[in-house]
């Protein structure tokens, strides 16, 4: 049997590469990202059940459950902003050019 080397990635435009998806994508999962460990800090300290999440934010309870237990398959940045902005916050977004444009 043939072993396998492991691939180790230590950012997210590494993963992307080893997965053979682009930097951009890269890009767009460390804001999502960024936009889920923040909704996660904010469930945990205002104590929110998954449903009034959903039906604050208008959407499903299975798939706010997901999201919260880092399932962003299939989840749009806009959805992250909108369940944010139904909890009561703003989401600030702040463009600068990187180095490796």
């Amino acid at each position: 049997m043939r072993r396998l080397k492991p691939i180790v990635a230590t950012t997210p435009e590494e993963l992307a590469g080893a997965l053979g998806l682009s930097a951009v994508a890269a890009r767009e999962w460390q804001v999502q990202h960024a936009l889920l460990k923040r909704l996660k800090e904010i469930t945990r300290r205002q104590e929110i059940t998954h449903s009034e999440i959903a039906r604050r934010a208008g959407t499903a309870r299975t798939r706010v459950t997901a999201i919260l237990n880092d399932d962003l398959e299939h989840v749009s940045t806009d959805l992250l902003i909108r369940i944010l902005g139904s909890l009561g916050y703003r989401v600030r977004v702040s463009v600068v050019r990187s180095d490796a444009a």
